[in-house]
């Protein structure tokens, strides 16, 4: 059953354990989060920051340099006294698998330890199944970890699960016959991936996921909190606070598919809006095949007048969503992304700033509306991106804490 239980990993061991493919320690994870966020940073540079000794610094550098995390760069030349040598992460140091199940498609890829995709199968289906996300994930690890060197392969952390929850609840926009909505209630398919995978297996709300990649990839450009939206075949999202992912008590902290927005008669819910499903409609309805979407997100081709007008719909219902999650949190910067190509997220910002000039802002604080860094595979990076803050930075506490 694909619930939002927050997928804890088979071992939630806080030690380091042996290698370095376990947990990190509280101070570990600070460093690397760090070298993350900055690109690479001298040992005293650390030490200043994180307030630590440089005597602490020095053996927390020293054994993450052994376990093969970080790497010494090119001395810094030109400055008074000994050049100070910056450490950056080592891209072989780690890797994570992550999977989507999209509505109509999935995707599997394999990341290295700074977020460079290595691999991905791309997955159309009419709908998603249990069997087909279950063959795709078996396909991916097989197919993907196959470019790894033997010495590679333990350096694998955990396998990521990005998924809508309750699938079977969403009958009209699925599109799916009743006995795979009813499969969907009955699956589990993170103890069905975890049968298959030799390594720890997560899974959060695709929403939640995609908003990590671009909290661990996005190099803090947005703030320290974010309002994340992504427009896939449905309308989601994510929260950062402090710097921090922010999942809520149910998980569903930023899923903005259910907000009210206005229509003549009454109100429906944002993603009858703001949602690619709703562009497919208004294709078909117009004569064009809307498998253009799915097949490849990064390139739709020339759409026309529907495009535009779902543009100008979705900014209408966009930016009252800002409004309101301003109202209520004050957001530095709302950030857009999607399942779309470059340019139509360009545009959507564009359209979405312009809609929001309509709105009396009297009293908000100031915000920004900023395109999202990771574009159509947010999810399944995001995915990915899952045991790597389970292992490696300090978000492990907030989304993978024990329920109790």
């Amino acid at each position: 059953m694909v619930e939002a239980d927050g997928g804890r990993a088979r071992s939630d061991d806080l030690s380091r354990g042996t290698n370095q493919t376990g947990v990190r320690l509280y101070n570990e994870r600070l460093v690397l989060s760090l070298i993350r966020r900055h690109g690479a940073l001298p040992k005293a540079d650390i030490a200043r920051r994180t307030g630590l000794s440089p005597q602490t610094i020095s053996t927390i550098a020293n054994a993450l340099e052994r376990d093969g995390l970080i790497a010494r760069q090119s001395p810094l030349r030109g400055k008074v006294g000994q050049p100070l040598v910056p450490y950056a992460l080592n891209p072989r140091g780690a890797f994570f698998l992550g999977l989507k199940i999209g509505r109509r498609s999935s995707d599997i890829v394999l990341l290295d330890f700074v977020g460079t995709v290595l691999g991905r199968i791309h997955e159309p289906h009419p709908y998603p199944t249990p069997d087909i996300v279950l063959a795709l994930a078996r396909r991916g690890i097989t197919e993907l970890t196959a470019q790894l060197s033997p010495a590679e392969r333990p350096r694998i952390a955990g396998f990521g699960i990005a998924s809508p929850f309750e699938l079977w609840n969403w009958e009209a926009q699925l599109a799916a016959p009743p006995e795979v909505l009813e499969s969907w209630r009955h699956a589990d398919i993170r103890r069905d991936i975890a049968a298959i995978s030799t390594w720890p297996v997560y899974l959060h709300n695709d929403g939640t996921a995609a908003c990590a990649a671009e909290l661990v990839l996005g190099n803090g450009q947005h703030g320290e909190d974010f309002l994340y939206i992504f427009l896939g075949s449905f309308l989601g999202g994510g929260v950062v606070l402090g710097g921090h992912l922010f999942p809520g008590r149910t998980g569903y902290a930023g899923a903005l598919a259910p907000l009210p927005v206005p229509v003549p008669g009454g109100f429906q819910q944002i993603l009858r809006s703001a949602s690619i499903y709703v562009l497919a409609d208004r294709l078909k309805a117009a004569g064009v095949d809307p498998q253009v979407l799915w097949l490849d997100p990064s390139d739709w081709g020339p759409l026309g007048a529907p495009l535009d007008d779902w543009i100008a719909e979705a900014a209408q219902s966009l930016a009252l969503a800002c409004v309101t999650a301003v109202s209520i949190i004050d957001f530095r910067t709302i950030v857009l992304d999607g399942a779309f190509p470059p340019s139509v997220r360009t545009r959507l910002v564009e359209a979405t700033r312009a809609a929001l000039e309509q709105f009396d802002r009297q009293g908000l604080a100031p915000f920004d509306i900023a395109q999202g860094t990771i574009g159509f595979g947010a999810r399944e990076v995001g995915g990915a991106c899952l045991p790597l803050l389970a292992n490696f930075t300090q978000d492990r506490e907030v989304l993978f804490k024990e329920n109790g």
